[in-house]
């Protein structure tokens, strides 16, 4: 298949640059990754209800019986995450997949004892396109939007296609954007960390050539994680709008967010707001429960459910009499929510959810609710995660290289079921701007004003005037 014959070429031309890239690394023999391969394997069997759900069986067999032939010489631990990591495309899905061990904390010990990053924040698409967002870190650059063509010699193409080959994600444009945001792990991984990086960049036409010093910055992703304020906000916005930014829905302090969310309806309903703005963008999800309770109901209209069905595999510690280990089982999902129309603070304007590259898991399953029932328009781009989401993630260590492993136990079906979608699809599709989100909300905004009906008496004075012509 040609995105495997990909891969795998590609995992020659890393293994060199990579080795040395990190003193912690220890050497693993040929039967140990063999080993590690096969507990991937039986792990897969053991847990998952459909791997087809997002891969042809076909091409994960081939896969899976190519690689111990790139498992033959001695590897460390990172090599080895590069030669298995190469399955992560061909499984196409965000829920399963093979990631470095610890990755966030191992960046922060790097970090601590005087190690640098990549020094800037970057974006990526699909095609391959390169651009610096920020300082690595999120503070603002006067070099924000200039393309990267050459990173201390190698072309960009090289770089990008090595790290794709082994970036996990539903497809490209999702593979790509989560890429873009770990472009310092992925370059670290692969490449190590110089002192400093020789930059060729494209800007207005311009070609620019630098050198940078490595940062000691905290990656953007990893201070988002640890601020509240950065991962929700809430603003009124001029015409009776409002903007709430949900950034994930995993938060430890629950009782945090549903304090914050209900503050912001409380604020909504004394200013009198009519149209709301929900943005997940870049919401790559966690638990229901703070939709659930955070938002829907505040403003759904009808009974609801997050899933018309499932299919599920019977793990270990969840078997019954009626549910044997190992069985893979499908089923309706009879439970509905009910809507609270009394509450004090429902809201009963118009909502949008503003959907993107990075809206995934839980999120995605607010997506389908909000469009199901009707309850939200969804705006922005789709195609990029399947509204089909695994879910019941389980995650595994393997022996020897210990790469964390994570495995989905259940398939949901959306609440439209067979009806809905295979990917996530936009009501109304506009365009999103990494570079600049802020002009998606600005482009919804004005087409909600051009749709808007006159006033009536502004249309009966228009209808008079229409006459005496």
């Amino acid at each position: 298949m040609p995105v495997l014959r990909a891969a795998l070429c590609l995992l020659c031309s890393v293994l060199l640059p990579f080795s040395g890239a990190r003193a912690e690394a220890i050497s693993l023999t040929p039967e140990q990754l063999q080993q590690d391969l096969r507990f991937i394997q039986a792990e897969l069997a053991r847990i998952h209800p459909d791997p087809g759900h997002s891969v042809s069986k076909t091409e994960l067999d081939e896969a899976l019986a190519a690689m111990p032939a790139k498992l033959q010489q001695p590897l460390d631990a990172g090599q080895a995450w590069a030669a298995l990591a190469t399955l992560n495309p061909l499984f196409a899905d965000a829920h399963l997949a093979l990631i470095p061990a610890d990755w966030r904390a191992q960046t922060r010990r790097h970090l601590d004892a005087g190690g640098s990053l990549f020094p800037f924040e970057v974006v990526l698409n699909a095609a391959g396109e390169l651009r610096i967002r920020a300082e690595l870190g999120g503070r603002p650059s006067a070099l924000a939007g200039a393309r990267i063509e050459t990173i201390n010699g190698l072309p960009r193409q090289q770089i990008v296609q090595a790290m794709l080959a082994r970036a996990h994600g539903d497809s490209a444009e999702f593979r790509a954007h989560l890429l873009g945001k770990r472009f310092w792990l992925f370059y670290r991984l692969l490449y190590g960390t110089p002192s400093s990086y020789q930059l060729a960049l494209e800007k207005h036409g311009t070609t620019l050539r630098l050198q940078r010093a490595g940062s000691s910055q905290l990656p953007a992703w990893l201070q988002d994680e640890d601020s509240f304020a950065r991962q929700y906000q809430f603003q009124l916005l001029p015409g009776r709008a409002a903007l709430l930014t949900a950034h994930t829905f995993f938060w430890e302090d629950k009782a945090r967010f549903y304090a914050f969310t209900e503050a912001a309806f409380r604020q909504m309903q004394t200013a009198g707001t009519q149209t709301l703005l929900i943005d997940v963008r870049e919401n790559g999800g966690g638990d229901d429960d703070m939709w659930r309770e955070g938002l829907l109901k505040y403003f759904a209209h009808q009974p609801w459910r997050w899933a018309s069905g499932y299919r599920k595999k019977v793990i270990e510690g969840r078997q019954s009499p009626t549910e044997p280990l190992g069985a893979v089982i499908d089923a309706e999902l009879g439970s509905w929510v009910q809507p609270q129309p009394d509450h004090p603070l429902r809201f009963h304007g118009q909502v949008y959810a503003l959907v993107g590259r990075g809206t995934y898991s839980s999120a995605v399953l607010f997506s389908n609710v909000l469009q199901d029932f009707g309850f939200a328009k969804l705006v922005g781009s789709g195609s990029y995660a399947r509204a089909r989401q695994s879910g019941g993630l389980q995650s595994r260590t393997l022996p020897h290289s210990r790469l964390g492993l994570g495995v989905p136990r259940f398939i949901l079906q959306r609440p439209a079921g067979a009806r809905g979608a295979a990917l996530v699809q936009p009501d109304i599709l506009l365009a999103d701007d990494p570079l600049e989100p802020k002009q998606l909300i600005d482009a919804l905004l004005a087409k909600l004003a051009a749709e808007a009906p006159l006033p009536a008496d502004t249309a009966q004075s228009d209808s008079k005037n229409a006459k005496s012509h």
